[in-house]
């Protein structure tokens, strides 16, 4: 018999996950490498994080304006409810779901949080060459921009990157062990039709035109608030 398939994320969710991932490395790479790059000044990674917090506005509105699987009102789980999930897949007897598990759900606003706090402290930092800094440091005393600057240096590898490292385990246990195919959901935005207990289905409508329309209003944001707090792109 044919398997049937069903709607899981839409193809706006899937661009933000893999540009994310993109965005993520080339962020890694632009700073760690920027000598070797031929760009001291650190351009591509600056232009790297604004990118970034673009992206992130824009999965924040599509969190409110997008798919149903895709809305974070549908999938932001209550603690108590994620230790269920939690005691229920140690003891083999969690259910699926069609979005977000709970534990997922958590995974998912955690990184964004921390990626997003990572990127809007990139906006008050002066780099350890002391030749470029973010567009907004003036804006903070200098030892508090000293402070934000190792931290923002640090996070990535003691925070962000093991974060990372979880969530791509995470993921391959499910996807090889459980054979729930999430790291393939995410590529065709298709899982098998089964009982779900939290949909059926995903709802999809109008996503090129809200797509488009959210991604713009997300680039004025996020550099109309850089602009009108008084800082300097480059």
């Amino acid at each position: 018999m044919k398997q049937e398939y069903v709607a899981v994320w839409d193809w706006p969710t899937r661009v933000f996950h893999w540009t994310l991932v993109i965005l993520i490395i080339s962020a890694w790479v632009s700073f760690e490498y920027a000598e070797a790059l031929g760009d001291p000044l650190l351009k591509w990674h600056r232009w790297n994080g604004y990118a970034i917090l673009v992206l992130i506005v824009w999965r924040l509105l599509w969190g409110v304006f997008g798919s149903s699987t895709s809305r974070f009102g549908n999938f932001i789980p209550s603690i108590a409810g994620a230790m269920a999930h939690a005691r229920d897949t140690l003891f083999g007897k969690a259910q699926p779901y069609l979005g977000h598990n709970p534990l997922g759900a958590l995974m998912v606003i955690g990184l964004l949080c921390i990626v997003a706090i990572q990127a809007v402290l990139g906006l008050f930092t002066v780099e350890h060459n002391d030749l470029t800094a973010g567009p907004l440091y003036r804006l903070v005393g200098s030892g508090t921009v000293k402070d934000i600057s190792r931290w923002h240096r640090w996070s990535f590898t003691g925070l962000i990157l093991p974060l990372i490292l979880l969530h791509i385990g995470a993921n391959l246990i499910y996807q090889l062990f459980k054979r729930e195919p999430l790291i393939t959901a995410m590529i065709t935005g298709r899982k098998p039709r089964r009982d779900y207990s939290d949909a059926s289905v995903g709802i999809t409508s109008h996503l090129a035109l809200k797509a488009v329309l959210l991604l713009i209003a997300a680039s004025m944001m996020v550099f109309g608030a850089i602009w009108a707090l008084g800082g300097r792109l480059i």
